[in-house]
């Protein structure tokens, strides 16, 4: 090829990983032969890397399945919102959250959650769910998780108190890990769940380790989704709020970090009690 041909082809650029702008994929059993070995790939051959035409190159759409799987089995996601359960005959998905019938705050929780997962990562603020418990505030959580993952973003699912005691954990003489093992990934999800926020009694290392933890996200814009039972008002003077539990200093940056959404209702798990053997 000539010098001069050369330089009129144009540069091959690395595509954002969009999709729905060119050919539809094409269903499995198309992409398979007359026997049972399967086809090459009719997009990458085989490369992993597809061509978009006038545009560029990305991982090609053949080695999605695979790589939403490590994502969701890196999440560590509790094994009960993975799973049928209950009336639940699928996995906690945004297509199977009903809000209760006339309950206002949990079809605007639904909205929410709805508008985070379609419009990320063009997303400045994650969710604080708040509200008493069964009321839907954890399938709220993972649904967001889940859809985020199918669009492959890194998330990381953690209850709070069971995160302290990985913590905890790691200072013992025994143990083979570390706190910053630990807290590495905590520190570096694109998108973390924290659940349970404020329910470990707020011990001074409780706090801090709060502050160390939210702070470190909200200092490198991390989009953070929070559920809690604390509320920020008290409906009964002995109630303890949100920030009686996690402090002021956390509970300023929360109004920063998460959009504010309360959530109310009887709690679901009380039907399981009145089921039928």
């Amino acid at each position: 090829m000539s010098s001069d041909n050369a330089k009129k082809l144009p540069p091959l650029r690395a595509v954002p990983d969009k999709r729905g702008d060119e050919t539809p994929a094409l269903p499995f059993d198309r992409a398979q032969t007359t026997d049972e070995a399967p086809a090459a790939c009719p997009y990458c051959y085989g490369s992993g890397m597809e061509i978009v035409a006038g545009r560029g190159a990305r991982r090609c759409r053949c080695r999605e399945p695979h790589n939403q799987a490590n994502l969701l089995t890196a999440a560590h996601i509790p094994r009960r919102y993975l799973e049928p359960f209950g009336a639940r005959k699928e996995p906690c998905s945004l297509q199977n959250f009903f809000p209760a019938q006339g309950n206002g705050s949990q079809l605007k929780a639904f909205n929410y959650a709805f508008r985070l997962v379609r419009d990320y990562p063009a997303v400045d603020q994650g969710l604080l769910l708040i509200g008493p418990v069964g009321v839907g505030k954890t399938h709220l959580s993972v649904a967001i998780l889940r859809g985020l993952i199918e669009k492959g973003v890194t998330c990381l699912f953690y209850e709070f108190g069971a995160l302290l005691k990985e913590i905890q954990d790691s200072y013992s003489t025994i143990s083979k890990t570390s706190e910053l093992k630990v807290l590495a990934p905590v520190y570096q999800a694109e998108v973390l769940v924290l659940d349970e926020l404020g329910a470990s009694k707020p011990t001074d290392w409780v706090k801090d380790t709060m502050m160390q933890i939210i702070g470190t996200r909200y200092n490198d814009k991390k989009l953070t989704i929070f559920t809690t039972n604390y509320l920020d008002a008290r409906r009964a003077p002995s109630d303890e709020t949100l920030e009686d539990r996690i402090g002021v200093r956390l509970r300023s940056r929360l109004y920063e970090m998460c959009k504010t959404v309360q959530l109310d209702g009887e709690d679901y798990r009380r039907r399981f009690d009145t089921q039928q053997p």
